[in-house]
């Protein structure tokens, strides 16, 4: 029997309040699952930076989603996850998935932690949000009309956090995921530009890319009053990860769903129906 059946269960979802957590978190609760939010907002509070917030958000709980803020090739992330870890271990955790990212060696760092905990594991490793150009860091720049990014013309799979949380839910609820590493990608690689042909295309307006340089773009970041953590992930980003490391396919959520992942087109056409993107005439 799937112990996530159980009436007794609780599932911690970390980052509740965020792109994945938020999904994973409704679709945990549509399907019957109790389920605890984890956010500086939520009561009890987790808070990353307040490890004396974590225990009473351990408390009762049987599985963990867990994502670290901003992202964990941020210094001191596998630290922090060993200690969450060896804390949910001790409190009752049978078992946790964690959202990691592709061609991040901090990352995977943290993913060895989670899979030489003893308990049942499994690892999400994405590749770049679709969201970050409708929820994100990026969204502006689509309003505006210019995606300016240092990205020339490399590729990236981007794939939907609605993929994303699916998978999670599955890895969540269902036992045949247990040891199993998901790298979730979308169906195509893409450069910038492709992005923003497929961005004009769904919004009926011109979305143009501007390659910018690394230096100047991390500056001008700084100079908009983004948090340090921010500017230091993006440099880090666009510096290390979007080096073509990352320009090649995988079949996670194939793997995991039994269906093909969302292609970043039909994304756009979904979230332009939405008006998200709606601009003043």
């Amino acid at each position: 029997m799937n112990f996530l059946r159980k009436k007794k269960d609780l599932t911690l979802v970390l980052g509740g309040t965020g792109k994945t957590g938020r999904r994973v978190a409704e679709r945990l609760t549509a399907k019957g699952h109790e389920v605890r939010i984890g956010s500086r907002s939520a009561e009890p509070s987790f808070d990353w930076d307040n490890e004396k917030s974590w225990d009473a958000c351990l408390k009762g709980v049987t599985a963990a989603y867990i994502t670290y803020a901003p992202d964990l090739a941020m210094p001191g992330a596998p630290n922090a996850i060993q200690t969450f870890v060896d804390l949910a271990k001790r409190r009752g955790v049978k078992r946790l998935v964690l959202l990691s990212g592709r061609g991040e060696v901090e990352a995977q760092a943290c993913e060895r932690i989670v899979q030489n905990a003893g308990l049942e594991w499994t690892i999400v490793r994405a590749s770049w949000f679709n969201q970050n150009f409708s929820e994100g860091a990026f969204i502006d720049m689509v309003l505006n009309g210019a995606i300016t990014l240092p990205a020339g013309d490399q590729v990236e799979p981007f794939v939907d956090v609605d993929d994303i949380a699916d998978v999670a839910v599955a890895t969540l609820t269902e036992d045949q995921h247990n040891g199993q590493v998901y790298e979730v990608t979308g169906p195509r690689l893409m450069t910038i530009a492709d992005v923003a042909t497929d961005l004009s295309r769904a919004t009926g307006r011109e979305i143009a890319f501007v390659d910018v340089p690394h230096d100047a773009f991390v500056a001008e970041v700084a100079n908009s009053g983004a948090p340090q953590d921010v500017v230091w992930m993006l440099d880090y980003l666009f510096s290390t990860v979007l080096d073509g490391r990352n320009a090649h396919l995988c079949d996670g959520v194939q793997r995991a769903l039994g269906r093909p992942p969302k292609d970043f087109a039909d994304y756009a056409r979904d979230v332009a129906v939405s008006e998200v993107w709606r601009t003043a005439a």
